[in-house]
């Protein structure tokens, strides 16, 4: 809530207008993001008209310090809210950088496209705050992920399928 989406906006302002319509999806409890996503889009729509976003909201898979037992039937429990609203969105590409919201929306994707309905790449940021480990969420997507991107290299040497930009957030 905040970091994340603070990153994530930063990357997204480097993208042109090509990668439109936007969807945001955003943890149901997750109340700063959607201010600060809606900020950005009003700035992006001064240069391009034509700009488009949404926002979509899903139960949080993980809440901080929630016990992995229980962490586990809440992350089900939202794969199974995403299906249906990454089926509906039919995404051609994902770009998330760590919040556990990611999650299941990729394994979602990921899920579509196994089943042949849509085939979407997914393109995983780790946050710049993560300098000699991965984040949960990234251990996960390590390995759903087409492209993973790290900005650290000592990540980049223990993740040999990572790809090493320099910091780009």
């Amino acid at each position: 809530t905040g970091g994340h989406t603070t990153e994530i906006l930063r990357l997204l302002s480097c993208l042109s207008e090509s990668y439109s319509p936007r969807h945001y999806v955003l943890a149901d409890s997750d109340k700063m993001s959607e201010a600060k996503i809606r900020s950005f889009e009003q700035k992006r729509a001064e240069t391009f008209s034509e700009s488009q976003f949404s926002l979509d909201r899903i139960p949080r898979s993980r809440e901080v310090r929630q016990s992995w037992i229980s962490s586990v039937v809440t992350t089900l429990y939202s794969i199974l809210y995403s299906l249906p609203l990454t089926y509906k969105r039919k995404p051609d590409l994902i770009l998330c950088n760590g919040p556990g919201t990611c999650v299941p929306v990729c394994l979602s994707a990921f899920l579509l496209g196994l089943l042949r309905i849509k085939r979407t790449i997914i393109v995983y940021v780790e946050s710049i705050c993560r300098v000699e480990t991965l984040s949960l969420s990234g251990k996960i997507l390590y390995y759903f992920s087409d492209y993973f991107i790290v900005q650290w290299p000592d990540l980049k040497k223990k993740y040999p399928k990572s790809v090493y930009l320099g910091r780009i957030v």
